[in-house]
């Protein structure tokens, strides 16, 4: 059976959801039914899986795909994926099990060293767990950072200048989850590269964040303003540097096993491109990086949206 007509198609994105990013879910899921009725799908229906109802409506509502728009805890990590299958609902991105282990940096970073892609040093720290703050700073250097090991858009993330400083930014990180990442402190410039499954896997243009005064790395802070004073495209790297991001980029969706689309943050340090996450449903906001790199792809961000919802019911097709 081939593919409805977009005009007879029913669409939700789901956005919102219960994680600490549900502001920029909402604003994601916004931007992504407006790009959806542009390209000419009959019914877009947006649901926020916080709702009391989410899951009767949902089930009862006869839809042919679903977009995900969540970000972070119950979006990113399998669960909303879980749910979908369940139901027998086509969706965009990731399956579950890809979804799990990028949202957990610890197996990502596993994945990755697995696949030859370039890490940073760091350690593991659960709550509870007794730690040296003078010995993990003579392993790692006498700068750290401090994450969450399941979580996005750097909530909980801390910089470490001293010994001193590590249990208080471990206390932060463990207000979001019960596992934290403590990794050395990559010196060099930071980029980003999406990838997007067209007619084969590609990747994006490479975005340079720039630095903004006042803020020590990519926070809350400079995430969401207006891009052209962050994103610079293309990235200003060494040829040879941008052409590893790209294809460590890829490598990253593949080691985890991701669908659709990604985006792989990085940073490039004197000996090339180390990666520091992967995000599976990056943020679709107008001042995102996602979005961003479309544009600069010249490609226009309803057929990329298209084009996800087409890889989702193909995918539900060959099941």
């Amino acid at each position: 059976m081939g593919r409805k007509n977009r005009e007879a198609m029913r669409v939700v994105v789901l956005a919102g959801g219960i994680s600490d990013e549900r502001e920029i879910s909402q604003a994601s899921g916004a931007n992504v039914a407006t790009a959806l009725t542009e390209a000419g799908y009959g019914v877009v229906d947006m649901m926020d899986p916080a709702d009391e109802n989410f899951l009767s409506e949902l089930s009862q509502g006869e839809y042919d795909a679903a977009f995900i728009a969540l970000h972070g805890l119950g979006g990113e990590d399998g669960m909303i994926q879980s749910v979908l299958e369940y139901l027998h609902i086509p969706y965009t991105g990731s399956g579950v099990t890809a979804s799990a282990c990028a949202a957990d940096k610890d197996i990502s970073k596993v994945l990755y060293e697995h696949a030859g892609i370039p890490i940073a040093k760091g350690v593991v720290v659960e709550r509870g767990d007794a730690v040296d703050a003078d010995e993990l700073a003579e392993q790692l250097g006498g700068e750290m950072f401090v994450k969450p090991a399941v979580n996005g858009s750097s909530y909980g993330v801390s910089c470490v200048k001293s010994p001193s400083e590590l249990d208080g930014a471990l206390e932060v990180a463990f207000e979001h989850g019960d596992k934290a990442l403590v990794e050395q402190r990559l010196v060099g410039t930071e980029i980003t590269v999406g990838v997007y499954e067209g007619e084969e896997l590609v990747a994006l243009p490479v975005v340079e964040i720039r630095k903004q005064e006042g803020s020590e790395f990519y926070d809350l802070n400079v995430k969401y303003i207006d891009p052209k004073l962050v994103h610079r495209i293309p990235a200003q790297l060494d040829p040879n540097d941008y052409a590893r991001a790209q294809e460590l980029a890829c490598a990253a969706h593949r080691a985890l096993g991701c669908s659709g689309f990604s985006r792989s943050d990085f940073i490039v340090t004197h000996d090339g491109p180390v990666i520091l996450e992967t995000n599976t449903i990056p943020g679709m906001t107008d001042t995102s990086l996602y979005p961003d790199e479309v544009r600069h792809a010249g490609m226009k961000f309803s057929e990329v949206c298209d084009r996800l919802v087409e890889l989702a019911l193909e995918r539900a097709a060959d099941k």
